[in-house]
């Protein structure tokens, strides 16, 4: 959607700004503004063990705001922009890095060494497997042929193993693993992605995929679910479908999390899943024809886990499509990001929602959900949001269009980087926040953990938690491996000196429940968080 004028132009801000919905009486939280511009727009993003992030977008936008290092260009082309960024957390500084084909509408999953493997794109890079190490001259490394199908819009899950499944995509009904083993490993068929595709708007793209405390998947796929042995290719369980049947994944598209997993002497308790926004059945052909229905305004609740699953639906007090959901230090979920009408894609999102909302697990039904103190700028289609280890979230990306559109347009390209800071990050709070003092970094499953931190007030050892968080590969409103385990401390606390303080819990005992890798582990004191550090289960 372009406009010609000046007065058009204007008419268009005004536009927005009388259908952004206000936000009632906000709770909490602040926005700060990191970088007013890393060079693209932030379409996928991924934290890292170094605390950098490797963002990027897609290769065919245009010569993008940064250019490739030492007078690069890709191969055979004239564009010597970069199309993917490492942002420096600690330094607030970005460094370009080169993709070679186009990774649009990707997936990928953080491995165990602290590598990021990615799979798929589209055009010449729909069978390419990349692999970024973080380092200081570190770059993407490409194999051209490491997917047996075309993957577009799929994702991407680790596996007990260490390795990752990779799950569906546009017309690919099926699923592989990478690394594989054996060149002649074949992609098996999952006919549930061939039942929950709907012609020409499709609605299972992109599914929402989490690990089960007993080993297999459950995938989430337009309006329904199924548990899924993928060793032996078996549909264990099928989930009722939920309530309303209206699409909840890509174009229609919401977002969902594995909620916090609590472990009790090394063994997880009742895993559940909650699915919040989306869009009506009839939003994605009503938005290719100029009417943009209002985004859902319902959450649906599962215990996964139980022998008679049933959805318990909760209504959130802003309606959301193409929001994200993220899991939160001290267990509590993140909904931000979206739009309030229409669907992903090309101009179909309408009503910037500015808002965040909190989403407390534990609090009774009808006191879960809190509104937060608003952005300034729209994150439309094609944000994206993460957690970092100080517990801010990391928050870019938002480009609605097919190229770079910087003016003239409803939702111009957004090349900016902001930070949410929840409001357990208040200076008010400083005095309850821990300070982890020593922990060793590497921890085995089953073994007893002693974390030593420091709080300046007296703390009572009821209040005590501490939780590990695997960081997730973000893009199109969904974190995939994203997972929080939160270790029973009991009463375990005790004091070791003046405002010093040790704390013993025990790590999972399954890779079923925590996956070997990478964690960042949290001492968490009414509610308020320390900052993280970095830890490997092996």
């Amino acid at each position: 959607m372009a406009f010609s004028s000046p007065v058009q132009t204007l008419l268009v801000i005004l536009l927005f700004l009388l259908h952004a919905p206000p936000c009632p009486a906000s709770g909490g939280g602040s926005w700060s503004l990191l970088l007013p511009s890393i060079g693209i727009s932030a379409m996928h993003m991924q934290l890292l063990p170094t605390d950098r992030v490797v963002i990027y977008d897609r290769t065919d936008f245009g010569i993008s705001k940064i250019s490739l290092r030492d007078g690069k260009c890709r191969p055979n082309s004239d564009d010597c922009s970069a199309h993917s960024v490492e942002y420096d957390v600690i330094h607030n500084s970005v460094r370009p890095l080169m993709v070679l084909t186009d990774v649009w509408c990707s997936s990928g999953t953080l491995m165990p060494d602290g590598t990021l493997v990615q799979t798929g794109g589209t055009y010449e890079g729909d069978h390419v497997v990349r692999v970024y190490k973080s380092c200081d001259n570190c770059d993407w490394h490409e194999i051209p042929s490491g997917l047996s199908q075309p993957r577009w819009y799929a994702t991407n899950h680790l596996l007990p193993d260490g390795r990752q499944i990779i799950i569906g995509g546009r017309q690919a009904f099926n699923y592989e693993f990478y690394p594989k083993t054996s060149a002649t490993e074949n992609a098996p068929s999952l006919p549930f992605l061939v039942q929950t595709n709907e012609p020409n708007i499709e609605n299972n793209l992109y599914p929402f995929v989490f690990l089960n405390t007993d080993g297999h998947f459950f995938i989430y796929a337009n309006d329904r679910a199924i548990l899924f042995d993928y060793v032996r290719n078996q549909v264990v369980r099928t989930y009722p479908t939920i309530p309303g049947g209206d699409p909840r994944n890509y174009p229609s598209t919401g977002s969902a999390v594995l909620l916090p997993l609590h472990i009790v002497q090394g063994e997880a308790a009742d895993a559940e899943v909650l699915i919040c926004g989306g869009a009506p059945k009839e939003a994605f052909i009503n938005a290719n024809n100029g009417k943009f229905d209002r985004a859902l305004n319902t959450c649906g609740r599962i215990k996964i886990s139980d022998p008679n699953p049933q959805w318990v639906m909760e209504t959130m007090p802003l309606a959301r499509v193409m929001g994200d959901m993220l899991l939160l230090p001290n267990g509590d979920v993140l909904i931000i990001n979206g739009g309030s009408a229409g669907v992903a894609g090309w101009e179909l999102g309408r009503d910037p929602v500015l808002c965040p909302v909190i989403y407390r697990p534990s609090n009774p039904i009808g006191a879960r959900f809190e509104i937060q103190n608003p952005t300034t700028i729209p994150r439309m289609y094609h944000s994206t949001a993460i957690l970092l280890r100080d517990g801010r979230v990391l928050v870019g990306g938002s480009n609605p269009h097919d190229k770079y559109e910087f003016g003239n347009v409803l939702y111009p390209t957004e090349l900016s980087l902001e930070a949410f800071s929840p409001a357990y990050l208040d200076p008010i709070s400083s005095r309850l926040r821990p300070y982890i003092i020593s922990q060793r970094t590497v921890i085995h499953h089953g073994e007893r953990m002693f974390i030593r931190f420091e709080v300046s007030c007296p703390v009572d050892p009821k209040l005590v938690s501490v939780t590990m968080v695997a960081p997730p590969f973000n893009t199109h409103s969904f974190s995939m491996s994203q997972r929080l385990l939160i270790l029973d401390a009991g009463n375990t606390t005790v004091a070791v000196g003046k405002s010093h303080y040790e704390v013993s819990v025990m790590a999972p005992t399954s890779v079923n429940v925590a996956p070997a890798g990478n964690y960042i582990l949290f001492v968490v004191y009414q509610d308020i968080p320390s900052e993280g550090i970095w830890v490997c289960i092996q």
